[in-house]
């Protein structure tokens, strides 16, 4: 259950800081659904990167289902907006496979 919990914060630390720093390489995947103004960019990764963060030190501290299950919704959406939506190739999809899967992994694991 740890290795799990400590995977997943990790993982949540590690985006949810590239969000707050407005890693510009993830521009893209905004431009992709309209979202086009640099300032509208760095403000909606400054709120996403603060959820993930809080949601890291969260998972470590007192994991929730709900919010775990989220935390999977979540891997699954940033693992989809490469591809299809974001144009790369669908191995970066492949890849990324564990951003949802282990909050999955860990939900299941908190129901007992």
């Amino acid at each position: 259950m740890w290795i799990l919990r400590i995977a997943v914060a990790g993982e949540f630390l590690g985006h949810g800081v590239f969000a707050l720093q407005g890693k510009e390489g993830w521009f893209k995947y905004f431009e992709t659904f309209g979202i086009t103004n640099p300032d509208t960019i760095v403000t909606m990764l400054l709120v996403v990167g603060i959820m993930d963060v809080a949601l890291a030190l969260l998972v470590l501290i007192k994991p929730m289902r709900p919010l775990v299950l989220w935390m999977a919704f979540w891997g699954l959406w940033t693992a989809l907006i490469r591809w299809p939506f974001g144009g790369d190739p669908i191995w970066d999809f492949f890849e990324r496979w564990t951003n949802w899967g282990a909050p999955l992994a860990l939900w299941y694991m908190l129901k007992k």
